[in-house]
């Protein structure tokens, strides 16, 4: 196992990962940064659970339209997304309450 530190969000992580995957986990980190980045831009004053929530939901979309090209599917038609964002503000709030009862220290930044 080879140790690896990653910078996400504006924090330094200490990872583990297979021997040779080092510049693979740190370009999957430095992605998940741009995304951060973009959600905070998004949305200004994002909790860091948050950001990383955003981030993740941006990069499952990302995921999904690249499986759905690759076989072939048309995109679904728009409909009303509110629904959607309802659930997701639903989330990241329990996440928030969360980590703030795991991490109070969290609450504070």
């Amino acid at each position: 196992m080879a140790d690896v530190e990653i910078g996400v969000g504006g924090r330094r992580y200490a990872m583990y990962c297979r021997d040779g995957e080092e510049a693979h986990l740190e370009r999957l980190a430095a992605l998940v940064d741009v995304k951060i980045a973009q959600a905070t831009k998004s949305a200004p004053g994002l909790t860091e659970v948050r950001q990383l929530l955003f981030a993740a939901i941006f990069l499952a979309d990302e995921l999904e339209e690249v499986r759905r090209s690759a076989s072939g599917k048309p995109a679904p038609a728009a409909n009303n997304d509110e629904p959607t964002a309802k659930a997701i503000e639903s989330l990241a709030q329990r996440l928030d309450s969360l980590a703030q009862r795991l991490v109070p220290e969290a609450a504070a930044s």
